[in-house]
């Protein structure tokens, strides 16, 4: 299993065994903070009693181990590692308390030899993965799926259930996983077994929603600039923090608003040029690499940028699915990959930007899904009922005006609007017809749990799947499969906690997005610079699959011979909609959603059996 997961641990491994051979935990290391053995996992605190392995980083480790000394629990450490500090904390206070205490991210395991229960703990937001489950030999859990898989003794069986999500989505959210059995713990969730480590109970110590309500009854009072004001002042406590490395830092440079805030302070706050970096493409619709390169030339850091070419995205095509180890299709996973693997040549640790468009409101569908709700909702539901059903009746399915009132007019809510605006269901539930689509977060949403502004509903659900399940997932899978750790400030505990509080007028107003997080940036780059539509981080695959070098490659990965050989997926529709979009370009993200099964299905699960 540390084998399989080499690349996010290549600077040392270790084991450690319970007496009685019931308990096995294996860490391998990337080292950041304490390069020394004094870092060294697993790790048993001082008293015996606590035997831990995790992934992440405990950015505010120094004010735990502060308190530790000053309650007199804990007065000698090995080294200055935040690993250290995190088990001597469990071991005074408890595992609760060191959750509560702890800013940061992590994947943690910790087995208590007293009482013989093993802890999994998840951080807040869910940027470090964990998956757990039983196989024939027992329970298993690790940061990668693909370490479970190396030791099942039988084949695992694929998830029907997780492939119809999937299918809507491009991406599988916890806590299901692609295979049966085998499941992603919760972000801000702790998995509770004691022995005989069969029967798990899952406990919330953080919860985003319980966070939203609170913020939507404790509002800001202040103006908009008392917002920037407080929001610069906790930006720059996140970043300083995560600046703290025994290796050297970066971070991501796109041009957008995000990246280019969090660079922006980064800058202010570091004692030399930071290092940045950006990738671009020569198709000019999607490359911000110029952005990137005159916002770097203003801030004063050391920038390196680097074009690539589809066959530079098709020579690491192959790779991705061995790096996310399940069907994962947010095509942005390409050049994430290779940013990171730019900046690796330079950097341990790379800063990001993202999270400001969830928690500042700055995707277009958010205003989208409101204008059709605002247009829909004063006409009674039964009747708006009654209407798309008989426009369902209508055969005239290409009709792009009609497909969409037979779309929204029979939604009860804005969630459901907005569920139905991101699902790729219409299409891709004739590729599986005789599945049912299980209950996930979309489906148990709770319509109307916020009532201050309807979007906060929609930003909210993407906080809850969305972020975690597959920005956060992209970001971590692509830079670790290169040894590199990407750090998040926007998403500290205090940060998102603030941006609940705030009225959504100091988030979106009319046509401008995230104007407090823009206010605090307009205070390092000229306003001017940053007045341009958003791009976002994609990659103009579907023409290169289209009319490029990637037609062939995937002409032969959809091929009716092949998907009817596997049984899977219905070969006939599959051909359908390889045709339609060969001829028109329609279904372009759909096709890459398939074109990720089967290269997970031909180069990690057919492989394995």
């Amino acid at each position: 299993m540390n084998q399989r997961m080499l690349h996010r641990g290549p600077d040392m491994q270790d084991y450690w065994c319970s007496e009685d051979h019931s308990i096995v935990l294996g860490h391998v290391r990337l080292s950041i903070l304490d390069l020394s053995e004094a870092g060294k996992q697993p790790v048993q605190s001082q008293d015996g009693r606590y035997v831990m392995v995790w992934n992440g980083e405990i950015y505010n480790y120094e004010s735990l181990r502060k308190k530790l000394v000053m309650d007199g629990r804990q007065l000698l450490f090995r080294g200055h590692s935040d690993t250290e500090v995190l088990i001597e904390y469990v071991a005074a206070y408890g595992l609760k308390e060191a959750l509560k205490a702890s800013t940061g991210m992590f994947a943690a395991a910790v087995f208590d030899r007293r009482t013989k229960k093993l802890c999994l703990c998840r951080d807040r937001m869910g940027e470090k993965p964990l998956y757990y489950g039983f196989l024939d030999s027992g329970f298993v859990f690790a940061s990668d799926i693909g370490c479970i898989a190396e030791i099942a003794e039988n084949s695992l069986e694929i998830s029907r259930d997780a492939l119809a999500v999937y299918l809507r989505h491009g991406y599988i959210p916890a806590p299901y996983t692609i295979y049966k059995n085998i499941y992603k713990a919760e972000a801000g969730s702790v998995v509770e077994l004691p022995a005989p480590y069969d029967r798990p109970r899952i406990q919330k110590y953080w919860n985003v929603m319980r966070c939203a309500r609170h913020g939507e009854k404790n509002l800001f009072a202040g103006s908009e600039k008392e917002a920037a004001d407080h929001l610069e002042g906790l930006l720059k406590k996140s970043i300083q923090l995560q600046m703290q490395a025994d290796v050297p830092v970066g971070a991501f440079l796109s041009g957008g608003i995000d990246s280019t805030t969090v660079t922006a302070v980064m800058q202010s706050l570091a004692r030399g040029r930071v290092k940045t970096f950006s990738i671009g493409f020569e198709e000019h619709a999607y490359n911000e690499a110029a952005y990137a390169k005159e916002t770097a030339r203003y801030l004063g850091t050391d920038h390196t940028e680097l074009y690539v070419t589809a066959k530079d995205v098709m020579d690491v095509i192959p790779k991705m699915a061995h790096i996310y180890s399940e069907p994962f299709a947010d095509s942005s996973q390409l050049p994430m990959y290779l940013v990171s693997r730019l900046a690796k040549q330079s950097v341990t640790v790379s800063l990001s930007g993202d999270g400001g468009d969830e928690l500042f409101c700055g995707y277009g569908s958010y205003s989208s899904v409101q204008r059709i709700w605002n247009m829909i909702k004063y006409v009674p539901y039964p009747l708006r009922h009654v209407t798309a059903l008989g426009l369902g009746k209508i055969r005239n399915a290409d009709h792009i005006r009609l497909n969409l009132l037979k779309n929204y007019l029979g939604r009860k809510s804005i969630e459901s609007i907005y569920a139905n605006h991101i699902d790729a269901s219409a299409d891709i539930s004739l590729l599986s017809p005789e599945e049912n689509l299980p209950p996930y977060k979309f489906t148990e949403y709770p319509s109307g749990y916020l009532t201050e502004d309807p979007v906060k509903n929609v930003m909210l659900m993407d906080m809850l799947m969305y972020l975690p399940d597959d920005i956060l997932a992209k970001v971590d899978r692509a830079a670790m499969a290169v040894s590199l750790e990407t750090r998040v400030p926007l998403l500290d505990k205090d940060i998102v906690e603030f941006a609940w509080t705030l009225p959504q007028s100091y988030k979106a107003d009319g046509n401008q997005t995230k104007k407090v997080l823009r206010n605090v940036l307009y205070r390092y780059v000229p306003q001017s610079m940053m007045e341009r539509p958003k791009k976002g981080f994609s990659i103009p695959v579907a023409d290169w699959i289209r009319n490029g070098r990637l037609q062939e490659w995937a002409g032969d990965m959809l091929a009716e011979s092949r998907i009817r050989k596997e049984g899977i997926l219905d070969s006939a529709a599959v051909r359908k909609l390889w045709d339609g979009f060969l001829k028109d370009g329609r279904g372009a993200v759909y096709i890459w959603y398939l074109l990720m099964f089967e290269e997970w299905m031909h180069k990690v699960y057919r492989k394995k059996k």
